[in-house]
């Protein structure tokens, strides 16, 4: 397993411990993230290590969703709004190079629902 993902697994359980501390309660039901698909995140990776280290923390037993919104591109030509799966990517429209990712670079804990 990559390491990239131990830690992004975590943070978002520092995140969830957090926000379940200020709350003042110990137990989290369901972490719901979103994590776009351009994000550089391999998922069943980041389910992994969310597993390995979630037992006796405040995430342990919750339930857990997972967003995963597609890469979208504008093209800065012609202005055209295209699904990407690449960081670069040529217009389908006008054939330019010069396009940005607006979209499935996403990478954050979207909610968190406590006991």
């Amino acid at each position: 397993m990559p390491m990239h993902e131990m830690s992004i697994a975590q943070n978002i359980i520092d995140i969830a411990a957090s926000e379940a501390k200020k709350a003042g309660v110990r137990n989290v039901l369901e972490l719901e993230l979103e994590i776009g698909k351009l994000a550089g995140v391999e998922y069943e990776s980041l389910e992994f290590a969310l597993g390995i280290l979630a037992p006796g923390s405040v995430i342990d037993g919750c339930n857990l969703v997972i967003h995963k919104p597609d890469g979208q591109a504008v093209c800065c030509d012609c202005g055209f709004r295209f699904f990407t799966d690449s960081h670069i990517s040529t217009c389908p429209e006008c054939n330019s190079y010069y396009c940005s990712v607006d979209c499935g670079k996403e990478l954050k804990v979207k909610s968190i629902l406590v006991d």
